[in-house]
C-alpha cells in the first residue's frame, strides 16, 4: 500500500497562512490536493499538520472537504510524519509539502514507479534537483522511515523528514529521478508573497480553460511570457534546510 502524506501548517514564518490563501476562490491547499488526487499510484492521502491551535482552521478545512487530517508535533516533523503513517501500515510513503500548488500528478506517478522499479529505500527528484522547485516528490519505504524516526538526533533531521535517509547512502539505497533538461532554476513553490503572485498568475492564465493543466502548459506559458519569471526571481532554493543545517553547526559550538 502506498500512502501519500502532505505536510502543511498555518504558521509559516515567511508567508503565514499560505495553505489557506484563496487561489481562484479555493484555499491553496485544496487546489494542490485536487492535483495530487489525480496521481494513479497513490492508494491513500492524508494531511499531517501540527497540534498547535494555529492549525485548527487547517483541520477544519480538511474535515469540510473529506480529507483525513492527522495532528502531531509542531517542531518534531519527523515524529509527526511517522505517527501519521504508522496506523495505516503502508509499504511505502510519498512525502509532499503543502506549498506546491502546481504539483504534477504524472510526475508523482513517475517518481513512485521509478522507486518501485529500482527497489530503492528512498527516491526523490529533489536531492539532485533538475525539476522546477515546487514539483518535489519523495518516496520511501515505511521500514526506513521507522529507522530514521528511531535514530535521527540532529534538530535538522527531526525538522526535515527525509534528511537522515539521503545523508546516509552507505546504509540506504537512494534513487534519483532526473529531468531530461535542467529546470531547477524555475521557482514554483510558495514560500514568499511574490511566489504566491506568480502561482496566481499561472492559475488565472491556465485553469479556466483547462483545470488539469500540466507542467508542459506552464512551461509554454512562461516561454511566451518570460517576464512572469521575474516576479519571484532571486530567492534561494531550500532556504529552510540551509538554515536548519547552520543551526546544527551552532549547536556543536
Amino acid at each position: 500500500m502506498i500512502l501519500a502524506i502532505l505536510q502543511a501548517r498555518v504558521s509559516s514564518t515567511r508567508l503565514p497562512g499560505k495553505a489557506l490563501m484563496p487561489l481562484l476562490g479555493k484555499p491553496m491547499l485544496i487546489r494542490q490536493i485536487d492535483r495530487v488526487r489525480r496521481a494513479g499510484l497513490i492508494d491513500r492521502l492524508l494531511v499531517a499538520t501540527s497540534s498547535d491551535a494555529s492549525d485548527d482552521p487547517l483541520e477544519k478545512l480538511c474535515l469540510e472537504n473529506g480529507i483525513v487530517c492527522f495532528r502531531g508535533s509542531m517542531d518534531d516533523v519527523l515524529d509527526r510524519f511517522y505517527q501519521a503513517a504508522k496506523p495505516g501500515k503502508p509499504d511505502h510513503v510519498v512525502r509532499l509539502t503543502g506549498d506546491c500548488p502546481l504539483t504534477d500528478p504524472r510526475l508523482i506517478d513517475r517518481v513512485i514507479a521509478f522507486h518501485l522499479r529500482g527497489g530503492f529505500d528512498y527516491t526523490s527528484n529533489t536531492v539532485n534537483p533538475t525539476f522546477p522547485d515546487g514539483l518535489d516528490v519523495e518516496v520511501l519505504r515505511f521500514s526506513c522511515l521507522r529507522q530514521a524516526w528511531e535514530e535521527a538526533k540532529l534538530p535538522s533531521q527531526r525538522e526535515h523528514v527525509t534528511l537522515f535517509l539521503h545523508r546516509h547512502p552507505e546504509r540506504f539505497s537512494i534513487g534519483s529521478l532526473k529531468n531530461g533538461s535542467d529546470l531547477s532554476s524555475l521557482r514554483w513553490t510558495v514560500d514568499e508573497p511574490p511566489d504566491f503572485e506568480l502561482v496566481t498568475r499561472i492559475y488565472e492564465a491556465l485553469y479556466p480553460s483547462n483545470p488539469e493543466f500540466a507542467t508542459e502548459d506552464i512551461l509554454a506559458l512562461l516561454a511566451g511570457n518570460p517576464r512572469l519569471m521575474d516576479i519571484n526571481a532571486g530567492y534561494q532554493r531550500n532556504a529552510g534546510l540551509q538554515k536548519s543545517l547552520l543551526e546544527d553547526e551552532r549547536g556543536k559550538e
